[in-house]
């Protein structure tokens, strides 16, 4: 039979499909929780190489990424950070660095950071991860290198439940009138302008926000404001489902602790906090619409404990993630990866 001839074609398609099959059935997945979409991953033996499997088989993962907006991988063996940036970058060969920070993290590896240093004490309401800015990660992965001593969980909402259940008053006001970013760097109570934009130069900061549509102003050597209007829903590129994609219920003063928003008031202006979320014409959001949001996020989340070398992706436009108060000990790391940037900005 010569080679390139329709039957020997076929019949190296039939083997690589084998090949394929084979390879899929290393893993075992179902729901993590009945009834909700997120998938539990684990190997169907205990010499599976995660990396190596996700290499051969990301049209499996991207598949079911899509389809169950998260994809929680436990009971593979990986012990630090160097074994996780393997397997986010075996199916995402290129992540991302972390500009225009919204909260402090430290790099540990390559281009694995810490999960966002925030107090333990503290709710990180849900969100998708950059949706202040006019570009955002894809996917996220998330390890785990040590599992807090109590809750410290890392909760994942559907966004489209979230985009379902929301007041229909809510999204149109939004919809309506847009979101706006009011941030002050530099006033003491949050990161500095350097450390956010990853550079010393205002010269390139300002080239970045004039790219990016940011109004800007500097108030003394080292203060910056700034002023962005950013989307209020996100479209899927590949499902085109249409999410709730803002980070105003985060940004919105009201998620302050009430102690720490009742001083910060006193001695500034709403627009002078260092960060804050207004409409889109700079009128305010009302207290009880951003209490709303986080709230239906929190109730419509799914909860799990951490274990030990879990690695959880996520499709960062269908799933929103948080992180509950913990005690004890807790490492999380996070890698980014594919941007997408917001058609308006190009």
């Amino acid at each position: 039979m010569k080679a390139g001839s329709p039957r020997l074609k076929s019949l190296n398609d039939v083997k690589r499909q084998s090949i394929r099959l084979s390879q899929a059935s290393l893993v075992k997945s179902r729901p993590l929780q009945e009834g909700r979409r997120l998938l539990l991953v684990e190997p169907s033996a205990d010499t599976i190489d995660l990396a190596a499997w996700a290499r051969d088989n990301r049209s499996w993962v991207e598949e079911h990424l899509l389809r169950h907006g998260g994809l929680l991988f436990r009971g593979f063996a990986l012990p630090d950070a160097a074994a996780f940036q393997e397997v986010a970058a075996a199916i995402s060969p290129d992540l991302l660095d972390y500009v225009e920070r919204a909260a402090p993290r430290s790099q540990v590896a390559g281009k694995v950071f810490t999960s966002t240093e925030y107090p333990a004490d503290q709710w990180i309401p849900l969100h998708h991860e950059m949706s202040y800015s006019h570009n955002w990660p894809t996917k996220l992965y998330f390890y785990c290198d040590v599992p807090a001593e109590e809750e410290g969980y890392t909760p994942v909402a559907d966004d489209l439940e979230i985009f379902a259940k929301l007041p229909q008053a809510i999204k149109e006001k939004f919809l309506e009138k847009g979101v706006m970013y009011v941030r002050n760097y530099g006033q003491g109570a949050d990161m500095p302008w350097w450390e956010v934009f990853q550079t010393r130069s205002k010269q390139d900061v300002e080239a970045y926000l004039a790219s990016t549509r940011t109004e800007y102003e500097w108030r003394g050597q080292d203060q910056l404001r700034t002023r962005m209007r950013r989307q209020v829903t996100a479209t899927h590129p590949k499902t085109g489902d249409t999410v709730w994609f803002n980070h105003a219920h985060m940004f919105h003063s009201s998620n302050m602790p009430a102690p720490v928003r009742a001083a910060l008031r006193r001695e500034f202006k709403e627009d002078e906090l260092p960060r804050n979320a207004f409409y889109g014409d700079g009128s305010p959001i009302e207290d009880e619409v951003a209490q709303a949001i986080r709230e239906l996020y929190r109730e419509s989340a799914i909860y799990f404990s951490w274990q030990k070398g879990d690695v959880l992706l996520l499709d960062n436009f269908l799933t929103s993630h948080g992180r509950s108060p913990f005690k004890g000990h807790r490492k999380i790391y996070v890698a980014m990866a594919e941007l997408y940037t917001n058609p308006d900005f190009r």
